[in-house]
């Protein structure tokens, strides 16, 4: 479990990277959900937490692959692999990233 930071300082609509190996993008949706993947596009290297975040959906911000944070998998070319998803908690107000292998899970 990795701490992240203050459910406050993650405002809705936005995303913050976890410099872990591989780096973990949180994305807190203008929904109030909060979703983490793999930060790093299956298309190409690039870091999906500094793309568009439109309900859901993570495009990339170098060849507009689309990616659906719950599930990980794509939605549209150029991307065909699905990034891994981490589940989220938050206690006492600060927002944890529970890594899919240290659970023993691949998404």
């Amino acid at each position: 479990m990795i701490p992240v930071c203050r459910l406050e300082d993650l405002p809705e609509g936005e995303s913050v990277r976890v410099e872990t190996t591989p780096p973990v993008g949180v994305f807190h949706t203008e929904d109030g959900e909060l979703y983490a993947i793999d930060d790093t596009c299956t298309h190409q290297d690039a870091s999906l937490s500094e793309g568009w975040l439109e309900g859901c959906l993570i495009e990339c911000p170098l060849h507009a692959a689309s990616f659906d944070l719950r599930t990980g998998r794509p939605t549209c070319l150029p991307a065909r692999r699905a990034v891994r998803t981490h589940r989220v908690t938050v206690d006492d107000g600060i927002i944890h990233v529970h890594l899919a292998a240290e659970e023993g899970s691949a998404a």
